[in-house]
């Protein structure tokens, strides 16, 4: 899964917001609260996000997914690599990280995106991201 695929996976939940943060991390965000934070340039970790609290252990436990850095108290995995696990995993966990934040959201917020979600999809802004550095 290349950034690309994980924008448009990201983009499609309802009241998702993507930013740019920390230099070169992109964030995905709902209410403001972020779910998904993967690097722009090459690093140790490709995709961090908020892990069910009773799958944290059993998560870190597999090859390739860590605990995350500064956020591991907050039971957020990283995953090492894009190819850690298959497309259909990385899209459920990312659902579940979105939907754990998103339970997290003042009542009110949690109202706004039932609603978004009942209308037609989201569409993706088109904005272009810097290219993603390869690893030498």
């Amino acid at each position: 899964m290349n950034i690309d695929q994980l924008r448009k996976i990201c983009l499609e939940f309802p009241g998702v917001t993507e930013q740019i943060q920390w230099e070169d991390d992109l964030l995905f965000k709902v209410g403001g609260k972020m779910f998904a934070v993967t690097r722009l340039e090459p690093a140790r970790v490709w995709l961090s996000l908020k892990a069910d609290p009773e799958e944290f252990a059993e998560l870190i436990e597999r090859p390739g997914i860590i605990p995350a850095p500064y956020l591991a108290r907050a039971r957020w995995v990283a995953i090492e690599t894009a190819e850690t696990l298959p497309q259909a995993e990385v899209v459920a966990l990312l659902r579940k990280s979105y939907d754990l934040v998103s339970a997290k959201l003042p009542r009110a917020k949690r109202e706004s995106l039932a609603a978004k979600s009942k209308s037609a999809p989201r569409k993706s802004h088109g904005k272009k991201l810097p290219e993603r550095k390869t690893r030498r």
